[in-house]
């Protein structure tokens, strides 16, 4: 079996609708769907919700958008005398969305948990849509909630899965599996029925959650790129398709922004030695990435560059901190108590600084909380700045080529140094799999392209 997982971008519009038909039907049989919702949907049904939370009235605008959407898509999608069975269903569970959102306008109040609700509805209107699309189109489908199946803890927003149970239930719902099930992405359930959600790159981690308990042979992630790059094509035009990744070097790249598939996703794949390939809808002649365990043969020194485009770096300095135990313990507890993520760790060989890269909008709430944390060694001035450094981007150069291969740092700070390219921190992890550069963010077009030249264009190390 193999599991393919379509996101909003191959749901856009009726047209690429057809175009996933045209695709499951030359893969048929012993497949399963995962859907994510429809393009921009679930930014609406979180915008709706929030609004109503506020008492703002234009809720409702929002929800009628949702409405209009759905409704346009299904009288594009089939004939007129298949329309009125399809609009009924669709409208049933609008109505609870309705009444949901009513409920939130005037309890003024939204959960967590009220708001995973509400963002199901997104993908529970795709998947049903598109089954029936796939029935009416010859394709034996059925819609399959994935609540049924995927079990999880009370975390509402980003929930964590309860394997054991969720495995079983997963078995049970295809041990006589005929026809092709449209499986709902990114929600789930709690023991009680509750429903929750699985945080960033849902679907995609539902996809692997199926493949994982059916040992699927394959998932198939369709998206609009032909797969991953060895650079964004939009800064560096030269950048081509990247045919295998290690699941390691996947992880590392998604980390640092590039469009891949998520780690959380990755684990239950690695896990069972399930290969993923991803694919562009659009052009599904196009071979794509697979990521996976086996060695394929490569060129280059590097695999791919990816960046973190916006970036605020925090350094505490202080000479006092050298030879303290603990200082860094506790500026990582105290950004954790916040839930502010690291995204890159630098700390100077002296203990002399430690530095750290955030998101722009947490620069100024980690700061403020490392002053609480640390007033008495700022007032005894062991430790004498919390510096922010804003506007900065992160380039990360990643291959598993790059393990015991000399010379790699040295070229990749000598294509910067030709630029006259300033490098704020560097990180490398012990893995040697990743270098890691902060830079000013107006260089970052300019360094991708210098790096990437270096070592796809100039000759094969």
């Amino acid at each position: 079996m193999k599991i393919l997982k379509f996101g909003g971008t191959s749901l856009k519009d009726a047209s690429v609708i057809r175009q996933v038909a045209r695709i499951v039907t030359d893969r048929q049989p012993d497949i399963a769907l995962v859907v994510s919702a429809f393009a921009g949907i679930t930014d609406r049904l979180i915008r709706a919700a929030r609004q109503a939370a506020q008492g703002n009235t234009a809720y409702t605008q929002e929800e009628k958008a949702i409405e209009e959407h759905h409704l346009a898509m299904i009288r594009e999608l089939f004939p007129s005398d298949r329309q009125s069975s399809v609009i009924s269903q669709v409208l049933l569970t609008l109505n609870d969305l309705h009444d949901i959102l009513h409920g939130i306008f005037l309890l003024r109040e939204l959960s967590p948990r009220v708001l995973d609700f509400v963002m199901s509805f997104g993908e529970r209107l795709s998947a049903y849509i598109l089954s029936e699309f796939l029935n009416e189109n010859g394709t034996k489908a059925r819609y399959l909630d994935a609540r049924r199946c995927v079990k999880t803890n009370e975390n509402f927003g980003r929930a964590r899965v309860l394997y054991e149970q969720t495995n079983a239930a997963i078995r049970d719902c295809f041990a006589d599996q005929t026809d092709v099930a449209v499986i709902t992405g990114f929600i789930a359930s709690t023991l009680n029925g509750e429903t929750t959600t699985l945080g960033r790159s849902g679907s995609d981690f539902t996809a692997s959650i199926f493949a994982a308990a059916l040992r699927a042979e394959e998932i198939e992630i369709w998206t609009d790129v032909d797969g991953v790059m060895t650079a964004d094509p939009q800064m560096v035009p030269s950048a081509f398709t990247v045919p295998f990744l290690s699941y390691e070097e996947a992880m590392e790249l998604s980390h640092f922004g590039a469009q891949v598939v998520h780690p959380a996703t990755m684990q239950p794949a690695l896990e069972a030695h399930i290969p993923i390939r991803i694919k562009n809808t659009f052009r599904p002649e196009a071979a794509g990435t697979v990521i996976g365990r086996q060695k394929v043969k490569w060129p280059y020194a590097i695999k791919s560059l990816t960046a973190v485009r916006e970036v605020a770096l925090i350094s505490v300095i202080g000479s006092g901190m050298i030879g303290e135990t603990g200082i860094a313990g506790r500026i990582f507890s105290t950004l954790a108590r916040e839930e502010i993520n690291i995204i890159l760790i630098s700390q100077a060989s002296s203990e002399h600084s430690v530095c750290f890269a955030v998101a722009p909008h947490c620069a100024q709430k980690a700061r403020q909380a490392l002053q609480k944390e640390l007033r008495l060694e700022l007032l005894e001035k062991r430790v004498n700045r919390i510096q922010v450094e804003p506007q900065l981007s992160i380039i990360a150069v990643v291959g598993e080529n790059m393990r015991r291969t000399p010379g790699i740092a040295g070229k990749v700070f000598m294509a910067l140094g030709e630029k006259k390219i300033n490098i704020v921190a560097i990180a490398q992890g012990s893995s040697e799999l990743n270098i890691s550069l902060v830079l000013a963010a107006d260089d970052l077009p300019s360094a991708l392209n210098a790096i990437h030249r270096t070592f796809f264009e100039r000759e094969n190390v």
